[in-house]
């Protein structure tokens, strides 16, 4: 059996959302062919594939093999309008099924087509989004849901989403969870871990300039990450560490409790007796942001300067794959406070590294976290303030919660997410 596949979402340089979880399933796929995982994919070890590019695959794309080829061809504009379909119907032998890890089938198919769509952010957020995206995205995904035999997503919101929206039977709509992406660490994290620390706290300091302690973000620079807010909560917080060096009496002051949110309801963590701050809050903290600038950016730059924090504020943009488990290990927790997501892949990424998490109580985020995060209202400001001194101060929240993200991020792989995905796309191809 022949599998075609769009692979140009994975054949770029840095791979965040969509084009990551293109990769990894190619990835896997193509170790799916290798005799040690023969037994575990059943009869899918003798399945080819063709992957089909505009431009010639990069060097960590899995390698040419017997059951594995690339196919480049066509001028880059409106490829998977024109190009791909003719070379579809024109060039032989055909792929008995077609598989686009992006929202958009090609127009035109003579074979049957699956699709996979992670959410409907531009649906929900249309003011988020540029005017020409909008457009391609209202537009193309609509005609490649009604062409596709089934479409993939990453969670159940999603999937109700896409039910919803396109008026779609629920047997279209297949769920196959990501995993955790396997990120080469620094050769400076073997060793012992106390050694481990000092080199990596090095590092920190001497590339990043990152000294003491931090708060982590890791997402794509755009609206609906809702990184405003998080920076505008963080403001409340280091003002109240400021007043807390500033006045030997601010221990008796007293605020509302901050809230422990369950995925499912609220209950509160701790009485409203508690200090803002014990004595073993951090005399100094900052916030780092790692990502790369995607769209309506701009005010997201400004706010640190808004909200008068500048010096505690570090946007690093993109930062390579063997220095986020540092960044990680190192933080006092990660906080991902979106306002929308398909999934939130960093919020497992975190655990895995045992970074205690804070993310918000919508959409498909309580799906990746479980019970092994602090949950908050995404458009409170002060609920994730709350949220952030609560994690600050309380270590041996941040101790239960890493050790419930261990136990949360092995319920993921990006094996289990292939299998899955080659077992529709079997079944498509024999209907």
């Amino acid at each position: 059996m022949l599998i075609g596949i769009d692979g140009n979402e994975a054949n770029v340089e840095k791979r965040v959302g969509i084009s990551e979880y293109a990769f990894e399933l190619l990835r896997e796929f193509h170790e799916s062919q290798k005799s040690h995982l023969r037994q575990g994919f059943g009869g899918q070890a003798n399945f080819k594939f063709q992957i089909y590019l505009k431009d010639r695959p990069r060097e960590d794309l899995p390698k040419v093999s017997e059951n594995w080829r690339y196919r480049v061809f066509g001028q880059k504009k409106l490829w998977t309008q024109i190009g791909l379909p003719f070379d579809l119907y024109f060039h032989k032998p055909r792929p008995d099924v077609f598989f686009s890890p992006t929202h958009y089938a090609p127009r035109f198919s003579p074979i049957p087509t699956v699709i996979s769509i992670m959410d409907l952010s531009y649906i929900h957020y249309p003011e988020m989004f540029k005017r020409s995206d909008l457009y391609q995205l209202e537009n193309w995904t609509r005609y490649s849901v009604k062409k596709a035999k089934k479409i993939f997503t990453i969670s159940q919101a999603s999937k109700d989403d896409i039910i919803k929206v396109y008026n779609v039977s629920e047997e279209k709509v297949v769920v196959t969870y990501p995993g955790v992406k396997l990120r080469t660490q620094s050769p400076i994290q073997s060793g012992t871990k106390l050694k481990s620390i000092m080199q990596g706290s090095e590092l920190l300091k001497e590339k990043y300039k990152i000294e003491g302690n931090y708060i982590l973000f890791v997402g794509t620079l755009q609206p609906r990450k809702n990184i405003v807010r998080l920076i505008e909560a963080f403001a409340k917080v280091t003002s109240e560490l400021r007043s807390l060096r500033q006045f030997k009496n601010f221990s008796n002051a007293s605020v509302p409790a901050a809230r422990y949110h369950s995925p499912r309801d609220t209950v509160a963590y701790g009485d409203s007796s508690e200090k803002i701050f014990h004595a073993k809050a951090p005399r100094s903290l900052e916030l780092i942001i790692v990502g790369k600038k995607g769209w309506l950016y701009e005010e997201i730059l400004e706010a640190p300067k808004k909200f008068k924090i500048e010096d505690k504020v570090k946007f690093l943009d993109f930062v390579p794959d063997e220095d986020l488990p540092l960044l990680y290990k190192n933080a006092l927790c990660f906080v991902l406070p979106s306002l929308y997501e398909g999934f939130g892949l960093p919020v497992l990424e975190a655990m895995k590294y045992g970074c205690p998490v804070i993310t918000s109580n919508v959409s498909s985020l309580p799906e990746a976290g479980g019970d092994a995060a602090l949950y908050v209202d995404p458009e409170d400001v002060s609920d994730i303030a709350d949220n952030l001194r609560l994690m600050i101060e309380k270590p041996q929240l941040r101790k239960e919660l890493i050790k419930k993200g261990y136990k949360q991020v092995k319920k993921f792989s990006w094996e289990k997410t292939a299998k899955e995905t080659l077992n529709i796309l079997e079944k498509v191809a024999k209907e």
